[in-house]
């Protein structure tokens, strides 16, 4: 029988993660959509929706549904699409680093809970 660790800390890196996902879905979408006449880029506020979730944490809450909004202040195209794929791309690479960064650190706390675990032996 298998047996998951869970904490707090656990539970608040996985919506990290669920959130770094999100973000790399919304680029890759975007970016799919480049040259699709009238689109106009989604995108969401990574640290609005981080803030969220980790009260939700708090509160023991499922996680609550991600708040995607169109993106102001961008150039449009006469077709009247406004994605650039240098945004993208850096949109990507960043929820990129973002997941890396959360694998880490789970890593970390389960190989810290794995230490405690074998501390006696």
């Amino acid at each position: 029988m298998t047996s998951i660790v869970e904490t707090r800390t656990s539970e608040q890196v996985g919506r990290y993660l669920d959130l770094a996902v999100s973000e790399t879905k919304l680029a890759a979408a975007n970016m799919a959509n480049v040259d699709t006449p009238g689109y106009l880029a989604k995108g969401m506020d990574f640290g609005g929706e981080m803030r969220a979730a980790l009260k939700g944490v708090d509160a023991g809450t499922a996680p609550a549904a991600l708040h995607v909004q169109l993106e102001d202040g961008l150039v449009a195209r006469p077709d009247g699409n406004n994605v650039s794929m240098d945004r993208e791309s850096l949109n990507l690479a960043e929820a990129q680093l973002r997941f890396r960064t959360g694998v880490a650190l789970l890593r970390q706390q389960y190989q810290q809970v794995m230490d405690a675990i074998h501390a006696d032996k």
